[in-house]
Order: C-alpha cells, then structure tokens, then sequence
C-alpha cells in the first residue's frame, strides 16, 4: 500500500516549508490520508504517487507563475496532480473536457495564442508555471472532500513562504476561494497579482472583474499580462500555446487572424 510522507514532496520544497515537518498539522494530515487511503485508495484522485507532481515538475529555481486551484477534478480519469490540467487523450469537443479548462482556451486564443490542442498542461508546469490546487487530493464523485484534511495548514504554509522568499513572480488568483490567500500573498516583494473570477461555467462572467467578459469577446489578460511581466523583469515569457514565442512587439498579440 502507498505510504504517505514527506519524502513524496521534492527535496527544494521540503527546505522551504522548513519546520513545518515538525508541526502537529503535518502530523495530522498524514494521519488522515493514510487513513482515507488505508479504506481505498483506488478513490482517490489523482493517484497518490501524483498527490505533487505541480512540485515536482516546477522546481524552486525555475518558478515563474503560480496559478491557483482548488482541489483536483474528481470525475473518473482527469485529475493528474496539476491544477486545471487533463490528459491530452480527452476530446476537446467531449463531455468530459471542463468548462474551466475550456474557457482558459478561450482566453488565450482571444490574447493572440492560438487554440488549446488539448487540455494537458505539463508544458506549462515544465516552463516554470506552477499549478498549485489547495487540497491535493479529492474522493472520487466528491468535490471538496478532501479539503479538511489538514491540505490546508500545508499550502498555507508554501505559499507564504513561496511570496516572501521569490520576488517577480507572477500570480494568478481566478475566484474567491484562490483570492483567499491574497494575507498570504500580498506583501511579496515587486510581485504581479492578478485577479479575476474563477474560469468555471457561468461564473466566469459574474465578477466586477471577469475571466471572460460576457460573450467571450474578450479576456482578462491574464497570460499577457504575465508574459509582458516577466519580460520587463529579464525572464522569458512563457510558450502558453504549442510553440508559440513570445515578443515585446504587442502586434503578436492582437486579434487579427
């Protein structure tokens, strides 16, 4: 059977949550995921081997931008530990595919990207793009199952010590339960927050500050923006469709066709 522990989480990682591994709330989360996965692991999304993969895939050194999730995808077969991302098998036309993630493609085909081919985002994670959700695991047919585990004091935890130790970095706060951790964020030396409402359905709309402005005609910016940051600050943009490359010349990211 898996064994939950700190080993799972990257070396880089593990030296920024620092004491944490000492706390009671470490204690207590590994008490209680041992336990949900003692009962059955094979309901548990993602697959605990995966539980941090957004860690292991973005090292410390490389990270660029965080974008904030909530817990993973828990319908059969999507959750692959990162954040909004799904394997590259599922249609984007399907049932399946999440609205979510559909309108993120919305958006940046109206940034001047191009169109999603698919919903897996390892390039994102591979370029120094973290998608961190807070409770890093779900029961399978139960959103937000997971969240009282004791995710919380974790992430809580990396996060602001994430802001406080990484200048630059970019983060994209979509809806009200990512804009919670504005306290934790907010006193980030020379960092760009962006905010708006959560990408998912209807929501997507329902905000002073839209995703996507109603209709889909045009974006919050969001991956622009972050990429016009990270410029100005020696970085290279981020690649956020296939190959595309990035260029101080905004005409590469207008709308013409």
């Amino acid at each position: 059977m898996y064994s939950f522990s700190a080993a799972d989480i990257p070396e880089d990682w593990r030296a920024l949550l620092g004491d944490y591994f000492e706390s009671s709330e470490w204690q207590q989360l590994q008490t209680n995921l041992r336990a949900e996965l003692s009962k059955d692991a094979a309901k548990i999304c993602p697959d605990p081997q995966n539980f941090f993969k957004a860690l292991t895939l973005t090292p410390l050194t490389k990270i660029k931008v965080v974008i904030l999730g909530q817990d993973p995808y828990h319908s059969p077969g999507l959750a692959q530990g990162l954040a909004f991302s799904i394997p590259s098998d599922i249609p984007t036309n399907s049932r399946q595919f999440p609205s979510s993630l559909r309108n993120i493609g919305k958006a940046l085909a109206l940034e001047g990207f191009g169109a999603l081919p698919n919903g897996d985002l390892h390039a994102w994670a591979e370029q120094g793009v973290l998608l961190l959700n807070t409770a890093l695991s779900v029961k399978l047919g139960e959103a937000g199952s997971h969240v009282n585990l004791g995710w919380k004091a974790l992430i809580d935890r990396l996060i602001a010590a994430l802001a406080r130790e990484k200048p630059h970095l970019v983060w994209m706060l979509w809806g009200g339960h990512a804009q919670s951790k504005l306290p934790l964020i907010e006193a980030a030396p020379n960092s760009l927050i962006l905010q708006s409402s959560h990408p998912s359905g209807l929501g997507v709309y329902k905000t002073d500050r839209p995703f996507l402005e109603s209709g889909a005609k045009a974006s919050c910016g969001h991956f622009m923006k972050a990429n016009e940051w990270l410029m100005a600050h020696q970085q290279s943009p981020i690649q956020w469709v296939g190959n595309h490359t990035s260029s101080t010349d905004k005409d590469l990211f207008s709308l013409s066709s």
